[in-house]
């Protein structure tokens, strides 16, 4: 005769495993958040190309002094100083891409559990439920943290010398990057006013401060319309959903508010970036001149 128990142990069972999975992304996310924190300053410097880079003082001091040389140059390609920074700041944005995409789809697979944990909490366990939803808004608000980091890290390897550009600290420049930065103004604004761009140095920060904002306007795009798809595909969700099942509808139209503002918010980087890229040097000159 089967025991009267025994119909018990498949949901018990169940929730066990839940936990584990749980517990196991939890830890993973904060291994990865550790070394998102941590590794990719080893992990650039590995190549070789960056020694005497340990940290972001001598990053910024290297960078300041190949900068003004290479202004200053006449030549159209990177120095080896300059060359040196540019790749040790490429490895470092690819570390840092490649962790941060990782924790987001550990945050992405975290949340969701958490989710559907919280729509199958039973209705007496109140102080359960809300731990829930405040681990999964938690679990949310740093995915999409992490989602804009890897946006950003993607650009920064794209483009590694124009990422570098906010260490020159050009509002307190003096010396020789002072010099550097003073003859760079004067050609852009002489080039804003019809003239031509007469440094070849000048004319590849330029191109390279173009495709910076254009590979910003490109990763913004396609994340806006995947927010925008992912938003339209809660709401339908929503709207399968028996209407009797008001927590499932409450959280399903809150997620697809929080898809549709991210776009929104998304959209509008996409915009101003692509207005930068296609016309880069008044940007420029506002950066050089101590704005961004």
């Amino acid at each position: 005769m089967r025991s009267p128990a025994a119909p018990s142990r498949a949901p018990s069972r169940s929730a066990g495993i839940r936990g584990r999975a749980l517990a196991v992304l939890a830890a993973l996310a904060a291994a990865l958040l550790a070394a998102f924190l941590l590794a990719p300053r080893t992990l650039a410097a590995a190549g070789g190309s960056g020694d005497g880079i340990v940290d972001r003082r001598s990053l910024v001091e290297a960078f300041r002094e190949a900068f003004a040389a290479y202004g200053m140059s006449g030549e159209r390609g990177f120095s080896p100083g300059v060359e040196r920074v540019v790749d040790y700041w490429f490895r470092y944005h690819v570390a840092k891409a490649v962790i941060a995409a990782v924790l987001l789809v550990v945050l992405v697979a975290l949340g969701v559990l958490l989710w559907k944990a919280f729509l199958t909490a039973g209705p007496l366990r109140t102080g359960a439920r809300t731990a829930l939803a405040s681990a999964g808004a938690l679990v949310t608000a740093l995915a999409l943290f992490s989602l804009a980091v890897v946006m950003a890290n993607v650009q920064g390897a794209v483009a590694p010398f124009s990422s570098l550009l906010p260490l020159l600290e050009v509002g307190a420049a003096g010396g020789a990057l002072g010099d550097t930065l003073g003859q760079l103004r004067r050609q852009l604004a002489d080039s804003l006013h019809g003239g031509d761009l007469t440094s070849p140095a000048l004319e590849v920060m330029v191109s390279d401060f173009a495709r910076y904002h254009a590979a910003m306007a490109v990763i913004a795009g396609v994340v806006a319309v995947t927010l925008v798809g992912a938003s339209m595909r809660l709401w339908r969700r929503r709207a399968r959903a028996a209407s009797s099942d008001g927590r499932t509808r409450r959280l399903l139209g809150a997620l697809g508010v929080v898809s549709a503002l991210s776009s929104l918010a998304v959209l509008v980087v996409a915009v101003a970036n692509t207005t930068t890229a296609v016309d880069p040097a008044p940007a420029l000159a506002a950066f050089f001149d101590g704005g961004w």
